[in-house]
């Protein structure tokens, strides 16, 4: 395998841990310090684009079937493939708990002094206002929904790079019939 595949699923799962780390914290009290930040969501974001397309773009371009992408995934190391499960059920884990702990209530915010949240329930869609002990909660609950999804992801981006790159190293190491 080539080290620029190498590079990409060592970035991609590099990201990816780092963010379900960062969505772990949220169950700390308190919320993180940096994850109101826009220009972190859009960096995040962006960056998740850049490597997860291009990721995709690598496993397509090999033409592999679904079969042959986890024969691949297979002949990697199992160090690697530990890692990647290992992060993946992490990562499933923490958003199972997630959606399971999280309740009714999203996009909470401030407004003239008040705390205020949607309220997601049937037949009572709408702001609702809420307790700042909720108001908390709420934002964790936000925090670690858009920290987990996007390391998910990037461990999808990692996984789809680490496979095309041997899925490349195969095909690089198979002789022609026609040559003897």
């Amino acid at each position: 395998m080539g080290w620029n595949f190498k590079l990409h699923g060592g970035v991609a799962v590099g990201l990816g841990a780092t963010l379900l780390l960062l969505a772990s914290l949220t169950w700390l009290p308190g919320a993180l310090p940096l994850t109101d930040a826009r220009w972190l969501m859009a960096a995040i974001f962006a960056s998740l684009f850049l490597a997860f397309v291009s990721a995709l773009v690598r496993l397509l371009l090999t033409g592999a079937d679904k079969h042959a992408i986890w024969l691949a995934f297979r002949c990697l190391p199992s160090k690697v493939q530990m890692t990647l499960g290992a992060l993946a059920l992490w990562g499933v884990v923490l958003l199972a708990f997630s959606t399971a702990t999280e309740g009714n209530l999203q996009a909470a915010e401030v407004r003239d002094g008040r705390y205020v949240a949607f309220d997601t329930t049937p037949h009572t869609r709408g702001m609702v206002e809420i307790s700042q002990r909720h108001y908390q909660d709420v934002l964790e609950s936000d925090q670690r929904t858009m920290l987990a999804i996007p390391g998910m992801l990037f461990l999808g981006a990692a996984y789809a790079a680490l496979t095309a790159g041997e899925l490349r190293r195969a095909d690089g190491a198979v002789v022609p019939s026609d040559i003897t």
